[in-house]
């Protein structure tokens, strides 16, 4: 937090005056040793000084106010939201109709069997497996009635 002008250092100097009228607040005396060994304040930090040093009567409101103005400024850390889980593997409405036709005119046909099965369990069909289940389609639409 190192300000532009030279000379002005808003929270040195109002870290200075709260030590000044809580000279046993440990609270002022850890922030100022962070801040003069790292030359910064978090956020969070500059909040809880600004909220002690706001019950300082004789401290000029023009410091307050550029406290606040650094406080303001500085970018606040907020979490987003996870998002939602979604499943890996969506099932495809169609191959599952195609898969039930299939085995309304023949329940004991085992390949479609297999497929079912792995459809059901959430494992994804290879290209080969769903050519074979339009292939079967086919047949049977075309076997009478």
């Amino acid at each position: 937090m190192e300000n532009n002008k030279q000379g002005i250092d808003i929270v040195n100097e109002v870290l200075e005056a709260c030590i000044m009228a809580f000279p046993v607040s440990s609270f002022i005396i850890s922030l100022y040793k962070q801040y003069i060994s790292r030359g910064s304040l978090s956020r969070k930090q500059l909040q809880g000084l600004y909220g002690k040093a706001s019950k300082i009567e004789d401290l000029p409101p023009g410091k307050l106010a550029a406290l606040e103005a650094l406080i303001q400024r500085m970018p606040t850390r907020i979490k987003s939201e996870k998002p939602a889980p979604k499943p890996m593997f969506e099932k495809d409405e169609a191959t599952g109709a195609l898969i039930e036709a299939i085995l309304a005119k023949f329940p004991q046909h085992k390949q479609v069997l297999f497929i079912k099965n792995k459809f059901d369990n959430n494992e994804k069909l290879s290209p080969a497996e769903l050519a074979d289940l339009k292939r079967f389609a086919k047949l049977i639409l075309k076997l009478p009635g």
